[in-house]
């Protein structure tokens, strides 16, 4: 199959608004997970990483997620050739929720039913690009963005496009927030990724891009491959991850196999690392089961949050950029193990001379995806 690059990104999220300034940050450990204390969101303050002060509104016409969204693809199109009016080229999106805050802030009529409608939001993003195709929605739980990129990633393979723009992106809500705290799954203090005091997720808003192509010429001397991935399902539980991590292992030794990669050749695991007691423990076991239990592996849903529709893409661009640089990326908020699968959680800023990783999501449904990314 003829390879997949990306050729451009970008992340805007409360750490900054460009993919330089979150990375920067990363590294630093910054985190913009903070005590949010507002009554249009929740009842009582809660931990979460949020814009502050929300977003500009630059285009009044654009809801506050459209404008996240507009502003993100802008940034990243900047930085290539490639343009969303081009018969070539496809936008997916890549979202939980999308506009469900208008339900908040709206009387429900037909324009408000509209707007809510995720494949709406999509051609609106698009039509302030003057996109010449009809985009694409991908919303499948917490692994959307990770699954959206192998989404393009085989839309090109097929030779029906040769660029693809990738968004995705979520922000807070009322909505959100309330059916996290019914589950009990939402921490009283910011996250622990895999650590032993670990109590549930915070929950966070971003959006960030990716752009690839079929074109070698657009990638520049040092090139970032889309290797191969795939997907799978626990079928255990409408929000409960498998016990076990065997449905998640299945997925990462197919991504691994497909791409040739071994694991030796890992540099290290970007995990989903949600900090809820189970997630961490499911992912734990599969990468145990998966030979990895070696390789450094960090979350960073730390120094984000949960941005649920968003993170796949977020930690995606983090993911490469670390390979570019010859990084391993701390995990913020971890102290001591508490999975009973063997993980190497990376606690510190630290180097690396492989050109390999792995990206892993999970999600809602007992969805599961895995990607490999490269730097060549």
């Amino acid at each position: 199959m003829s390879s997949v690059f990306i050729i451009a990104d970008n992340i805007i999220s409360p750490l900054g608004d460009t993919t330089a300034a979150n990375f920067a940050g990363v590294k630093l450990g910054n985190s913009g997970i903070r005590q949010v204390n507002d009554g249009k969101l929740a009842a009582e303050p809660f931990f979460a990483s949020a814009f502050t002060p929300q977003i500009a509104n630059d285009e009044a016409m654009y809801t506050p997620f459209e404008q996240l969204c507009i502003r993100s693809i802008k940034n990243a199109l900047a930085h290539c050739g490639v343009s969303l009016a081009d018969r070539e080229t496809i936008f997916i999106l890549s979202t939980a929720k999308g506009n469900i805050a208008l339900l908040e802030t709206k009387a429900l009529n037909e324009e408000v039913r509209s707007q809510v409608a995720l494949q709406h939001t999509a051609k609106t993003i698009a039509g302030y690009f003057k996109a010449a195709n009809t985009p694409l929605v991908v919303s499948n739980a917490c692994i959307s963005g990770v699954l959206a990129i192998m989404v393009a990633k085989r839309l090109l393979q097929s030779g029906k496009y040769k660029h693809a723009v990738v968004t995705g992106a979520d922000m807070l809500s009322r909505f959100v927030i309330s059916g996290f705290q019914s589950l009990h799954a939402t921490s009283k203090a910011p996250c622990k990724p895999f650590d032993k005091l670990r109590d549930g997720i915070s929950l966070g808003e971003g959006g960030a891009t990716v752009v690839l192509t079929m074109e070698e010429s657009f990638a520049g001397d040092r090139k970032v491959l889309v290797h191969e991935g795939a997907t799978s399902n626990d079928a255990n539980h409408i929000s409960g991850p498998s016990r076990t991590g065997d449905e998640l292992a299945f997925a990462v030794r197919i991504a691994l196999a497909d791409s040739n990669v071994h694991a030796n050749d890992l540099a290290f695991i970007s995990a989903h690392g949600t900090a809820t007691v189970y997630n961490d423990e499911m992912e734990s076991k599969a990468f145990e089961t998966s030979g990895l239990s070696q390789v450094p592996l960090h979350s960073l849903k730390g120094n984000y949050g949960h941005t649920l529709g968003a993170a796949g893409v977020i930690e995606s661009v983090l993911t490469i950029q670390s390979l570019k640089e010859g990084v391993i990326l701390p995990s913020v908020n971890y102290n001591e193990n508490g999975v009973s699968g063997h993980v190497n959680v990376n606690k510190n800023l630290s180097q690396t001379s492989k050109r390999h990783a792995l990206k892993t999501a999970s999600g809602f449904g007992g969805c599961n995806a895995a990607i490999i990314y490269s730097v060549i």
